[in-house]
């Protein structure tokens, strides 16, 4: 069993458990490491987004009751935000909890709300990255949705990794478009209502784009700049961010 939060999850841990899981797939390998490895200690980390649904079924499948976590930055799309209560009855999932930015932060930093034209990075950082931080508190594990498929730079995602002393499973990591979408149809999904409108990858209204026919689908994601992560998917032990200026994270 990993430590507990207290100590460091490394490399060679992440590794151990791929070879001990690595094997199983879809919910049978969420309810193992839910319940063998980080029980009541393993969260999920969903933005509700256009694929979402079926890592969150996989969730719903192996235990309704593990903990989601959706991070609301107070610019997210209203159709997002029904979205996710659409999935969460769908689904059944019990423990959904919406995680916002500290007041405090966003007085100091972001007072005019408008921090995302100036600093793209530093707006991620007080309204994505910071609440992650306090909600994960707790937690020695956590699910995310990303794939290879999705971006270059997601090309090489394992199944486990080490993040900041905890570990991260990519359960989706070797999905496919054909197989993710087998499943939407399999399992009768609904899809997130943005998606038809050209929108393939959901995060705030302030920096989504529609997505070009054949583009990659993260490429409406700010677009125009050189950015492609939001930062809670940058280790905290190598974020830039992770030993910012108390002004910054102010």
């Amino acid at each position: 069993m990993p430590p507990s939060h207290t100590s460091s999850f490394d490399a060679e841990a992440a590794a151990d458990l791929t070879r001990r899981y690595g094997h199983l797939d879809g919910a049978a390998l969420l309810r193992a490491v839910a319940h063998e490895v980080f029980p009541g200690r393993l969260a999920v980390v969903s933005s509700f987004g256009t694929e979402s649904a079926v890592l969150l079924s996989l969730v719903a499948e192996a235990d309704p009751a593990i903990p989601v976590l959706f991070l609301d930055t107070g610019k997210m799309f209203g159709e997002t935000l029904r979205y996710r209560d659409t999935l969460t009855g769908h689904l059944g999932l019990t423990d959904v909890r919406t995680i916002r930015p500290d007041a405090a932060d966003l007085a100091g930093a972001d007072a005019d709300g408008l921090l995302f034209q100036r600093d793209a990075d530093a707006c991620c950082h007080i309204r994505k990255t910071l609440p992650l931080d306090r909600a994960l508190d707790g937690f020695d594990g956590w699910i995310t949705g990303r794939k290879r498929f999705q971006a270059s730079t997601r090309a090489a995602l394992p199944l486990f990794e080490a993040d900041g002393g905890r570990v991260k499973l990519n359960p989706l990591a070797s999905w496919d478009r054909e197989r993710l979408d087998a499943e939407f149809a399999r399992r009768a999904l609904p899809r997130h209502p943005l998606e038809e409108d050209g929108f393939l990858s959901i995060g705030c209204y302030t920096c989504t784009e529609r997505v070009a026919p054949g583009a990659d689908p993260r490429s409406g994601r700010w677009a125009g700049q050189a950015k492609t992560e939001c930062g809670i998917h940058v280790s905290r032990l190598s974020s830039p961010t992770a030993s910012a200026p108390a002004s910054l994270d102010a």
